[in-house]
């Protein structure tokens, strides 16, 4: 279990990478916006209120959760749930999870109001990221 605390949020850390150039990728292709859901939860936790608070917080929370999840994605491994299959059951849990964060803090609806393009993107971003940070992790381990 050790190593998935040093290798999972490693992994996450690449998951993240990947996700974040995807995500660039399809805002420049579709003009949408930069999601602000990472800062505002990172504000609610921390209480900060200031005006800037969420913008300043943004980038910070993306990477600090995709790190975090990571440790998540290791742990499934080291209990044998390894491969695709790994990440797919990573993604329903963190995908589920986050979706039961916002929704519990006020700062999302719950995904089945979401647009389909909302819930496309957002699905198809989460599950690169998990795809790529279950390889990885699946590659140190090896």
């Amino acid at each position: 279990m050790n190593r998935a605390l040093v290798r999972g949020p490693l992994a996450g850390l690449v998951g993240t990478a990947v996700m974040t150039l995807a995500q660039h990728r399809e805002m420049s292709m579709t003009g949408r916006r930069p999601s602000t859901v990472p800062g505002q939860v990172a504000a609610q936790l921390l209480g900060r209120t200031e005006p800037d608070a969420v913008t300043t917080l943004n980038l910070p929370m993306h990477w600090a959760h995709g790190a975090t999840m990571g440790a998540l994605r290791g742990a499934l491994s080291e209990m044998g749930v390894r491969g695709v299959a790994g990440s797919a059951v990573f993604f329903a849990l963190m995908w589920t999870g986050d979706a039961i964060l916002y929704r519990a803090m006020g700062i999302a609806e719950w995904p089945w109001r979401w647009s389909p393009a909302e819930l496309a993107t957002d699905a198809g971003h989460k599950a690169l990221y998990a795809l790529i940070t279950g390889a990885t992790y699946d590659a140190l381990a090896d």
